[in-house]
């Protein structure tokens, strides 16, 4: 096979989701194809990740923005590299591709109604690309991959058109760094990297995040309600939120007296990551809405408590025995978060789940499955 697969992204230094679920998905195929020819279309970057073997190559196509990108520049180089097959592995993908195309789609949640305003300009953007691009190349898809049984159903409910056997599920993974104190061998002692961002272990960690389906300002409450009951107060550490941001939700709710125990983090280095997740009390991954939250499940892997949500993919992933609650309700929030504090049966039972749980999954898993996908796909081309 010559398979081509678009990771624009890879290589700029601050990575999100997607970016990372393509960067561990090429790194295992590389460790378990050596036959095969990979074309690893990305944006020229500081951070080479990946490098080239006898049967990966990495090609690199410039151009200004990310439409123009996926729309002219990597079409072009598709007809000059003539792959048997496109993946696209960022929910779009060229309108006119000159090769059958494989599409991963993490989410529909861009064409599902918007209960919150989303007062980002870069995400607002984003959205509008997708809304555009995604139903116009869905049924021109030989195959489309999604990350849980929730998004494939729910990508099935939303395009009822499309074969059965046409959307498939690989579940994502996590990278075994992501792991307990007692299984990190040599790694960094874990105080030099926490004591970055917080000066005290112990605390209790949350992503923030504008986009409404984060529930940053449910989360913010509950912290709110957490501090009023709780004896130990344990700080916040907020990963990837502007002060700006902040300050305007808490001034919205009148909670501005909660700020001092608040520590914002900024952008958080993947590799820093485990330490972070180790050395927290829990973590508060309290989403509306996810097609399958990684974070969720490094963090479990990591023997921390994640405090989570009822809704969409969450349960799948995290199992039914996960420290779960109401998250539209901040007082339901809190009520969990003083639980795993006071309890000490329940927080130990909820590291072992965790970890148990996390074992499920791995990037190798999901590469031995991609790869499936790509024998399947390529036995039709």
């Amino acid at each position: 096979m010559k398979i081509g697969i678009e990771a624009q992204r890879i290589f700029r230094d601050k990575k999100h989701g997607m970016d990372m679920v393509v960067l561990e998905e090429i790194r295992q195929l590389q460790l378990i194809d050596k036959e095969n020819q990979y074309y690893i279309f990305v944006k020229p970057g500081n951070d080479r990740c990946i490098s080239e073997t006898d049967n990966f190559h990495i090609v690199e196509v410039r151009c200004p923005s990310y439409p123009l990108w996926e729309q002219v520049a990597l079409p072009l180089a598709i007809r000059k590299y003539k792959p048997d097959f496109l993946h696209c592995t960022s929910n779009t993908a060229p309108l006119f591709c000159p090769v059958p195309l494989l599409l991963t789609l993490h989410d529909i949640i861009y064409l599902e109604k918007r209960t919150n305003a989303n007062r980002s300009v870069y995400q607002n953007l984003g959205w509008m690309y997708r809304k555009l691009v995604v139903p116009r190349i869905i049924h021109k898809c030989s195959r489309i991959i999604t990350v849980s049984r929730f998004e494939q159903q729910n990508i099935m409910r939303r395009f009822p058109q499309l074969a059965t056997d046409t959307v498939c599920m690989i579940y994502n993974g996590y990278n075994t760094r992501f792991c307990t104190k007692d299984e990190t061998g040599n790694q960094p002692n874990d105080s030099q990297v926490y004591q970055k961002y917080i000066g005290t272990d112990g605390y209790l960690f949350f992503f923030g995040n504008t986009d409404p389906k984060k529930n940053t300002e449910n989360t913010l409450l509950a912290y709110a309600l957490y501090l009023q009951q709780s004896k130990v107060k344990r700080k916040l550490l907020v990963g990837d939120f502007s002060e700006h941001h902040l300050e305007t939700l808490l001034k919205r709710h009148h909670i501005e007296h909660i700020r001092p125990f608040i520590v914002l983090a900024g952008y958080i280095p993947n590799a820093d990551m485990p330490h972070i997740y180790r050395n927290a009390f829990a973590v508060l991954y309290t989403s509306l809405r996810e097609s399958f939250g990684i974070p969720l499940i490094e963090a479990m892997a990591c023997g921390t408590p994640v405090v989570t949500g009822q809704t969409s993919s969450l349960p799948e992933i995290a199992g039914e025995e996960a420290a779960m609650c109401d998250v539209s309700s901040s007082e339901a929030i809190a009520s969990l978060i003083l639980r795993l504090e006071t309890q000490a049966d329940y927080y130990h039972f909820q590291q072992g789940w965790g970890i148990k749980r996390s074992k499920l999954f791995s990037w190798e898993l999901t590469a031995r499955h991609l790869y499936d996908v790509y024998r399947s796909v390529a036995a039709k081309v």
